[in-house]
């Protein structure tokens, strides 16, 4: 079937179809595409025509021609979720999609129909309201637990520092402050579990100066052989957000990459402008996105779902507030943080609104 084998009426119809189609012939030759999968595949539908479907999707599953060969044998229809295909250009998609045989048309041979529904966009809103909504349950649990752990902590010390004025002997008192100073650090570490209490300070933030101070920040304190490169949209606008607290965010991933990268290290800071861009459920019309990326091993799978979660960490020496604080700061200003890694290439992306009310 080709455009020209389409009345008026059936192509345009078909080219007002928001999903994909393709139909293939019983060679699994592509014979016809509308609008929908020309602006999918970034190509003209004269430039494929005839192309296999291995020529032109790439997939470990769901659309291989063998597939579509079975569908055809067997005249039976079958979908498959979520199915990651790379496409002419290599650029990766998430699609539904549906396969119809389709019986002999006009004496000829059958053909097989392929309808793909893009759900990239509504995957991420979908794992960006997960990923906000366990956040907030996992502070609120965190909050009440802290609370209820600073009363006896309190007491703790107090009753520690009364026994040390009774000692008859100052040498025991060696032990007296043991008990004091681990109560001041189980408090700090409370504390920070907690977060700041101040209100935030909001005013308007060039956010390339906020990443060249966390850069000076880092590399200070991991030396000259911690390369940092920049890639920056020099057009970005000022934010209205906390300067402090936004340095704060993005020093604690930073400091992780680092770390992870260890002595040789790369990071790379780039920023970014989206428009019309949808966090969680709500559409801005301005978005600022600043991807930190690191070289190190990556995040180990164990965590995956976890990173963000207070006291969750893969270090040896962490406490595992850093990822949680920082995230907790970026919702502050209705932004939102991810991430994605594999080994040699971790990146942690901030996405933050530029509305004037956002903090």
């Amino acid at each position: 079937m080709s455009r020209h084998q389409l009345n008026k009426i059936e192509q345009r119809v078909l080219d007002n179809i928001s999903n994909a189609l393709l139909m293939f012939n019983a060679a699994l030759e592509l014979s016809y595409a509308n609008s929908a999968a020309e602006v999918m595949f970034d190509v003209s539908t004269k430039h494929i025509l005839g192309r296999k479907i291995d020529s032109l999707i790439h997939t470990s599953s769901g659309l291989a021609s063998e597939n579509l060969q079975m569908a055809v044998d067997s005249n039976i229809v079958f979908t498959d979720r979520e199915l990651r295909l790379v496409l002419l250009n290599m650029r990766e998609i998430t699609v539904d999609c549906t396969v119809t045989p389709i019986g002999e048309r006009d004496g000829g041979e059958g053909e097989v129909l392929v309808e793909l529904q893009q759900v990239d966009r509504q995957l991420r809103i979908n794992r960006e309201e997960n990923l906000i909504s366990q956040h907030q349950v996992a502070r609120a649990l965190v909050r009440n637990l802290a609370h209820e752990i600073k009363n006896p902590l309190g007491g703790l010390r107090g009753a520690a520092q009364l026994l040390e004025g009774e000692l008859p002997d100052p040498a025991l008192c060696e032990y007296t402050q043991i008990i004091i100073d681990e109560a001041d650090r189980l408090q700090s570490l409370v504390n920070r579990m907690l977060g700041s209490n101040r209100l935030p300070n909001n005013g308007e933030v060039n956010i390339h100066l906020v990443l060249e101070r966390v850069a000076s920040l880092v590399q200070v304190e991991f030396g000259a052989d911690l390369q940092i490169h920049r890639d920056y949209d020099p057009s970005i606008p000022a934010l209205f957000g906390d300067t402090d607290q936004l340095i704060q965010a993005i020093l604690n991933i930073v400091r992780n990459g680092a770390r992870a990268a260890g002595s040789n290290g790369l990071l790379l800071f780039r920023s970014r402008i989206l428009r019309q861009f949808t966090i969680g459920t709500r559409c801005h019309r301005l978005v600022v996105q600043i991807d930190i990326e690191d070289n190190g091993p990556g995040i180990d799978s164990s965590l995956e779902g976890k990173i963000f979660y207070p006291l969750v960490t893969a270090s040896e020496d962490g406490t595992g507030l850093g990822l949680s604080i920082a995230q907790s700061l970026v919702n502050q200003h209705n932004g939102l943080i991810e991430y994605q890694s594999e080994p040699g290439k971790t990146v942690f992306t901030i996405l933050l609104p530029m509305e004037k009310k956002n903090g």
